[in-house]
């Protein structure tokens, strides 16, 4: 894919980045700037990789889904060799959408213009009428297949993709932050699965606002100031005090972050009365609570059943909490954003535990929950706030400064290394854990343009 080369004069100047001297600004232009926005979608969203699905959306031969890499409609199939492939949604005749379905089972799809068929492996079938065509010599050996992407791979079941093959292995993109992935993935034995339906909407804002939303614990008692009144009000969840008395945190209460390379963050917290493992819907199946801790141990499990958001840059977060939340997003423009939202769940677990998951995944989440609306609302004002231009932002620079007494890093107890962290009381709300996503998306706006 070819872009322009030119980069606006002071692209680099939109992070300052200095935290030796206390400085971390992103100018507001960086969530207003048309330009900006547009190199945006050619070096990152259409030039790195993003998530794009689930393994177990595609269980069988011939099934695929269709999404989007930045403005670029794509479609991830199953061959008939049960092998996952990725291509440009677009006939190679003059570019109509191959397959306008979100997702199904198909061994061969049509273009519904002009009739050309390809198989579930990309492999153009037919040319409609091509022996009338009077097509010039050489065009019936030319290759009329679909065009593949650039990669595709898989890592615990969670599917990623790029429109170019100059990225890093997928293992290596993600990093440690693959630790989290595993926290996620480890909850099911026999894999993880949209629980049906979805969720698709639209914020008037900038897609960075719910880049960062889904790493500022800061926000939460005031933006959701009316949930922590209701959650203030009601009787304690239950579960068998002795199917989780060991798992319950005798940690201080405590709110943390590890930020890692490539742009991911997670921000965690332990010992939050009322948001322990009696809000989890995995207590609620004793025999998958069973498997569970005896194949990762009791230190991973209670790590497991804590709270985490996790951000896999660019475009991912799993929001692991009192449901599990999987949502991701796609830029439509400067100053507009379509979020797409799914409730993740272990395959095969027991119908109690389905039962409370859905249950609170309806209560916190999406536009009909209880907490989606104030963030979108939160990212409109902002978006509109911006636009005055005041002086710079006094945002990001929370955990900038001295760290407390009886801090403690816990990346050693779970695998990490000593990548970035912080740590600090349930008020703290550290807003360092942006700085490396800020990093990776000024490293990929200034890095050469890639075909």
């Amino acid at each position: 894919m070819n872009h322009s080369t030119s980069l606006p004069p002071d692209v680099s100047q939109f992070v300052e980045d200095q935290p030796d001297a206390g400085v971390f600004r992103v100018r507001h232009d960086a969530f207003r700037d048309p330009a900006l926005f547009e190199l945006e979608m050619s070096r990152i969203f259409e030039a790195t990789w993003l998530f794009v699905g689930l393994e177990s959306e595609l269980p069988k031969p011939h099934d695929f889904i269709t999404t989007q890499l930045g403005r670029v409609p794509i479609i991830v199939t199953r061959d008939g060799a049960g092998q996952l492939r990725g291509f440009r949604n677009s006939c190679r005749h003059r570019g109509n959408l191959v397959c306008p379905f979100q997702r199904g089972h198909q061994r061969t799809h049509v273009c519904r213009y002009h009739g050309w068929a390809y198989d579930s492996g990309g492999r153009n079938l037919t040319i409609t009428g091509q022996e009338h065509g009077q097509y010039p010599a050489g065009f019936a050996a030319a290759d009329h297949n679909l065009v593949p992407l650039g990669r595709l791979e898989a890592y615990r079941g969670f599917v990623f993709a790029s429109l170019v093959p100059d990225v890093p292995p997928l293992r290596e993109q993600l990093g440690d932050a693959r630790i989290f992935l595993d926290m996620v993935a480890d909850q099911a034995p026999l894999g993880l699965e949209y629980i049906p339906g979805q969720v698709a909407y639209t914020f008037d804002a900038n897609w960075k606002y719910q880049f960062e939303n889904g790493l500022d614990y800061y926000h939460f008692a005031s933006t959701h100031s009316a949930f922590v009144q209701i959650l203030r009000g009601r009787p304690p969840n239950e579960v068998p005090a002795g199917a989780i008395a060991d798992l319950v945190d005798r940690e201080p209460e405590a709110q943390g972050t590890f930020s890692f390379p490539y742009g991911h963050a997670v921000t965690w917290s332990v010992g939050i009365a009322g948001q322990g493992p009696e809000r989890r819907p995995l207590p609620r199946d004793p025999a998958l609570l069973a498997e569970v801790r005896e194949r990762v141990g009791a230190t991973r499990l209670k790590w497991m059943l804590r709270q985490r958001n996790l951000t896999v840059f660019p475009n991912l977060q799993i929001v692991d909490i009192q449901s599990l939340q999987l949502r991701f997003w796609q830029p439509l423009a400067v100053d507009r954003t379509r979020m797409v939202s799914h409730c993740l769940a272990p395959i095969g677990e027991a119908a109690e535990a389905r039962r409370f998951r859905i249950r609170q995944y309806e209560e916190f989440f999406n536009p009909s929950g209880l907490a989606t609306p104030d963030d979108n609302v939160m990212y409109e004002l902002s978006q509109r706030g911006y636009a005055a231009q005041a002086a710079p932002s006094q945002g990001y620079l929370r955990g900038l400064g001295p760290r407390p007494d009886g801090q403690r890093n816990f990346a050693a107890e779970i695998g990490l290394a000593d990548y970035a962290w912080t740590y600090g009381t349930r008020e703290f709300g550290d807003e360092t854990c942006l700085h490396a996503g800020y990093r990776e998306w000024r490293r990929l706006l200034t890095q050469a343009t890639k075909t």
